[in-house]
């Protein structure tokens, strides 16, 4: 049976409010969110793929889980993920994920506050039915970044499931062409294919290249045997020029300064000035 029709005017309202939760980017950790009709329209697609799966996120600075998450709650999606695991190095974004699903009621949402650079939790692998990633896109590293992304979520699923990768999508310029090949290399070095590419689906809010854009790969496992599957920490040649050239990864969690007026703006940010009586 196909899909109804979803009341774009509730999903607009319904992700803006994802939006207002959210902790603003660190550009330095390549934090670039994706604009909004563009999150509406990958977290319709994103909740049609997953439907009725367990799903990790490696990483999530757009907040596509929680979009998805209550776009299915409300009732305006029909489909979407039996339950959603955010791991993120992010204390504010996994806060924010917690704070959302409690107030909203969403037991199917959680986060958990995770760096990519550490082994992948033992308790969580080969837990997973898919994942999805939209990682930093590896302009400086060949990719790197973007394997280091794919190969947890690879570790999620026990080599054995579904992924979504977002990354760079640029037809004249030679970079993100290269990263595209690294990947599906790297793909098929583990066991997994390039089922679908959807091209050039995404803008994002960056100043510097307002129209670089963002591709959907879509990857699943070969048929094989089944495997034991471990996972252990980076080596450190792979930390390299993670977030840019000369931008290593070198912290383990970005942490969350304590406010009680969350979602309000911080009274650092203004001064009032008063009229004269």
């Amino acid at each position: 049976m196909a899909s109804r029709e979803i009341n774009l005017k509730d999903a607009i309202n319904a992700v803006s409010d994802v939006v207002q939760n959210r902790p603003r980017p660190l550009r330095d950790f390549d934090q670039i969110y994706m604009k909004t009709g563009d999150m509406v329209m990958q977290s319709e697609l994103v909740a049609r793929w997953a439907n009725g799966k367990n799903l990790a996120f490696i990483g999530d600075g757009d907040a596509i889980s929680v979009c998805v998450a209550i776009l299915k709650e409300r009732g305006i999606f029909d489909e979407g993920p039996k339950q959603i695991t955010v791991f993120d190095f992010d204390e504010r974004i996994c806060s924010a994920i917690a704070r959302f699903a409690d107030h909203e009621g969403i037991s199917s949402l959680e986060s958990r506050l995770y760096n990519c650079a550490d082994a992948f939790p033992t308790e969580s692998i080969a837990q997973f039915d898919c994942f999805y990633t939209n990682p930093p896109w590896g302009a400086s590293n060949a990719g790197e970044s973007v394997k280091v992304f794919m190969q947890r979520g690879f570790e999620a699923t026990g080599y054995a499931g579904e992924g979504l990768v977002v990354i760079a999508d640029d037809h004249e310029r030679e970079w993100p062409q290269q990263v595209l090949a690294q990947v599906q290399r790297f793909a098929l070095d583990n066991g997994q294919f390039v089922q679908k590419m959807q091209s050039k689906m995404h803008l994002y809010h960056l100043d510097d290249d307002p129209d670089l854009r963002s591709c959907n790969l879509f990857f699943k496992a070969l048929p094989a045997d089944a495997r034991v599957v471990s996972s252990s920490p980076l080596d450190r040649n792979r930390l390299d020029n993670f977030y840019g050239k000369d931008q290593p990864l070198k912290i383990r969690y970005v942490r969350e300064r304590k406010r009680v007026d969350y979602g309000k703006a911080h009274d650092e940010e203004y001064a009032i000035e008063s009229m004269e009586l």
